[in-house]
């Protein structure tokens, strides 16, 4: 498996499309993407039915990193996880890039939201003082076990203090030794493009369909400066549309409609990996 440290060498940026489960892991991998992103939003969403606003628990998360990572590193694809404050003080960091690194993520991102966190393209967002973020990310690169595990600062301070007040504190973040850059929620094209030219770390861009940055084409992204562009909302919206309009067709047609579109019931057999169980019982059939 090729590490996303090596990947981040290589030219052109890296499209991570967002995963919040083992059946959006498993065809987010058939797709020729290169690397996996772990979605703070849709994994609480799917595991707990509730709203990513600092509900979900360490545990709750390092549990779905440690059953995700391995299949995509099965896959052959680096796995980049999503681990919101760090779920506490320092002390917490320090234990959450352990747990992570040691379940197979080959990333973290950890944010300075004040806690309970809130979706980074929600309103009512506020940040931490800069100083304890700058302690956070100087605990996190000391606790990890090897320098190939990448810690992600991330700053949520556009929305309420504006985009100087993000960049400075980023610029912190990246010499308290944050290996990839993430300004959250810029809202123009013209701020990205401030983003890509003042900093030579990687830097991520969060496209999120219908949120507060616009949505651009990897080609212009890349000529603007980034590295990464993660699209964490994009697997759970299709899948959130596609299971309204099956289950709605369902009740009022009292019958599956002839014309919906369906993954195939074969293909996703294979998907699953039934081949191998059937090859099990065949070749050991009495």
């Amino acid at each position: 498996m090729t590490s996303l440290k090596r990947l981040l060498q290589e030219p052109g940026l890296l499209i991570a499309p967002g995963v919040y489960d083992m059946i959006s892991l498993k065809i987010a991998a058939q797709s020729g993407c290169k690397a996996l992103y772990m979605t703070g939003y849709g994994t609480v969403a799917s595991h707990l039915g509730l709203p990513d606003a600092g509900l979900a628990s360490y545990r709750d998360m390092r549990d779905r990193v440690a059953m995700m990572a391995p299949m995509a590193a099965k896959e052959g694809l680096p796995f980049i996880a999503d681990a919101d404050t760090g779920y506490g003080g320092l002390i917490n960091v320090a234990h959450t890039v352990k747990g992570y690194e040691s379940a197979g993520a080959q990333a973290i991102q950890l944010e300075d939201q004040t806690f309970p966190k809130k979706c980074g393209h929600t309103e009512g967002r506020d940040v931490i003082p800069a100083e304890e973020m700058v302690d956070k990310i100087h605990v996190a690169v000391e606790s990890r076990e090897s320098d190939d595990f990448l810690i992600i600062a991330r700053t949520d301070a556009r929305t309420t203090l504006g985009l100087d007040e993000a960049i400075n504190r980023m610029e912190k973040y990246s010499k308290a030794g944050a290996d990839i850059l993430f300004i959250e929620s810029p809202e123009t094209e013209e701020e990205l493009k401030i983003i890509g030219n003042h900093f030579d770390k990687p830097l991520v861009a969060n496209m999120v369909e219908g949120g507060r940055t616009p949505l651009l084409s990897k080609r212009v992204l890349e000529e603007l400066g980034f590295k990464i562009a993660i699209y964490p909302a994009i697997g759970f919206l299709s899948a959130g549309k596609a299971l309204e309009t099956a289950y709605h067709s369902l009740i009022e047609k009292e019958e599956t409609p002839k014309d919906l579109p369906l993954y195939s019931f074969e293909k996703f057999n294979k998907l699953m990996g039934f081949e191998e169980v059937w090859d099990i019982e065949k070749r050991y059939a009495k």
